[in-house]
């Protein structure tokens, strides 16, 4: 039998990895500013790992194909989409009170304040909070999406990367 040829050859993965990074940010820009849907402080956290995974894509995009460069740039490409689905998994806990989220995403605790203090307290609160979901749909909210996403793509960079190891 003849080898299985695969969808995508290895020297495209680089340009659909940044490409699928630059897409999730730019659903995120959309359910933002076209839907009016705030994000939140780890909304904004999972859109770091999408801009890292970006420059590390042009980084890897720059690297001569099959070259050793290239390959590791793919891992660290890799690496990115897994960090950005660990934020996407503490996400999702904080949204289904699995555990508690940052002080920035649920505000602080006011025993003990002066009416001052409770005063600059609700006044400096977050607008939006992480463990309640903007959006669901399915029961999956868009930190769950992200989770699946960014999972997703960091499993297609891993494969390419390993693929770019074996040519």
């Amino acid at each position: 039998m003849a080898a299985r040829q695969p969808l995508f050859p290895v020297s495209s993965v680089p340009w659909l990895a940044t490409g699928g990074a630059l897409a999730a940010l730019c659903i995120a820009w959309l359910a933002q500013y076209g839907f009016g849907l705030a994000p939140c402080e780890l909304c904004y956290w999972q859109r770091y790992g999408y801009w890292a995974a970006i420059a590390l894509g042009v980084v890897a995009i720059l690297q001569p194909a099959g070259t050793p460069r290239r390959g590791i740039a793919l891992w660290l490409l890799a690496l990115a989409f897994l960090a950005t689905a660990g934020i996407a998994v503490f996400h999702v806990g904080v949204e289904q009170h699995w555990w508690e989220g940052t002080t920035a995403c649920t505000g602080q605790t006011t025993a003990g304040m002066t009416p001052e203090e409770l005063a600059k307290a609700i006044e400096n609160a977050p607008i939006v909070r992480c463990d309640v979901p903007a959006w669901t749909m399915f029961g999956i909210s868009m930190a769950g999406y992200n989770l699946l996403y960014a999972l997703a793509l960091a499993a297609f960079t891993l494969k390419g990367a390993l693929r770019s190891k074996a040519a």
